[in-house]
């Protein structure tokens, strides 16, 4: 390749994509809308699977520096009725195959494992245009511009490159999350804290979740999870935390307190954050000069599979690259081609799983965990 590869996205995607490119001596420019990699809190925990994740982790020669990111005993589960009886409660006995670690201290360690200069924060795109025999100009909100005959969009749900490829856009899949935070959770939200357990913790009821995981420290993070349309958030107002809070709350009237205490109890304002998905199987036909991977390529609801996926595809594109030094084009090709049959496998399994066998309630949870091993996010 004549010029580095160009990377739209810091996330843990294209930061993968950077790092095995550099582990195979091959340049690559990460270019991240953010001010810097401490401009925001980067999310909560991750389950980093055997089968997809780890393999990119490994592919990026930082096996033994993830492990030292990975919280003990985080894989126990606990599923509980809306009622508060606790229908699972599988201890981490070290076999699940899906360590736990924190978001931003993985970003962190992909980070720190790149060369120095390597991400160029503060460049937020506004278009990307295509320039002929392959070649892009990438246009920044402050008016810089690079051209390049590599683009890759590792930039997330709003991709701005994916309209080079594709007209899909992510539609809301009727379901939202709203996060809270509980700090000191061992002293001041004790019961929360025992229901909640080591691990992470769910409680589902038809069209309503509270979910939440032991993060590092003492730390309980939730997500409360709602099937609503998008207006009847939209009504909520989340710049006032109180009332946000107790309109949330009020959807799990009768519920254990011990359960909503991860609602009432937020030590930060109620978060909300609507998901959105591509369409199931979403692919294109090969352009020269340009791909996608993570979020960009396949976005998908909630199912555990996001991260991974996203840090496979970041690893698989770099290892294609490695291996067809000169001939981008069909380095392109064939990871686009095993990118879309993995993708849509996923999606797939994960539909046909809760489609049969969950109908909404911590019974059903409970089952489907208990002989599957799944993740609960």
């Amino acid at each position: 390749m004549s010029d580095s590869v160009t990377i739209i996205g810091a996330g843990l995607g294209g930061l993968a994509l950077a790092r095995v490119l550099h582990v195979h001596g091959l340049a690559a420019t990460v270019y991240e809308a953010e001010p810097g990699p401490a401009a925001r809190a980067q999310g909560g925990m991750l389950d980093i699977h055997d089968y997809n994740g780890q393999l990119a982790i490994e592919a990026a020669g930082l096996t033994t520096e993830f492990r030292d990111l990975i919280l003990p005993g985080r894989q126990a589960m606990r599923v509980l009725d809306p009622d508060g009886t606790v229908l699972l409660d599988k201890p981490d006995d070290g076999s699940g195959g899906r360590p736990e670690v924190q978001r931003g201290e993985l970003r962190r360690l992909l980070l720190d494992s790149l060369p120095a200069g390597t991400v160029r924060w503060g460049r937020k795109v506004n278009t990307v245009r295509a320039v002929g025999a392959g070649r892009h100009e990438v246009v920044f909100a402050d008016g810089g511009t690079v051209a390049t005959s590599l683009l890759v969009g590792a930039d997330g749900a709003w991709s701005r490159v994916r309209p080079l490829l594709s007209t899909a856009t992510p539609e809301y899949t009727g379901e939202s999350f709203v996060e809270t935070y509980l700090y000191e959770a061992d002293t001041r939200h004790r019961d929360a804290a025992r229901a909640v357990g080591g691990g992470a913790m769910s409680a589902p009821a038809p069209g309503r979740e509270i979910h939440a995981h032991r993060e590092r420290g003492d730390t309980l993070h939730a997500y409360v999870v709602l099937a609503e349309p998008h207006d009847w958030f939209a009504a909520i107002d989340f710049t006032d935390a109180a009332a946000a809070t107790a309109r949330i709350a009020r959807e799990f009237d009768g519920w254990a307190p011990e359960l909503t205490a991860l609602i009432t109890e937020t030590d930060i304002p109620p978060v909300w954050r609507p998901h959105y998905a591509l369409p199931t199987g979403h692919r294109w036909d090969r352009v020269p000069g340009v791909t996608l991977l993570g979020d960009a390529a396949h976005l998908m609801p909630t199912n555990g599979e996001g991260a991974n996926l996203a840090l496979l595809d970041g690893a698989e594109l770099g290892k294609a690259l490695a291996a067809h030094p000169g001939d981008p084009e069909t380095a392109l090709g064939e990871y686009e081609r095993a990118m879309f049959a993995r993708s849509t496998e996923v999606a797939t399994a994960t539909a046909e799983l809760f489609g049969d066998s969950f109908d909404g309630t911590a019974r059903s949870l409970a089952a489907a965990f208990a002989g599957d091993g799944l993740s609960p996010h």
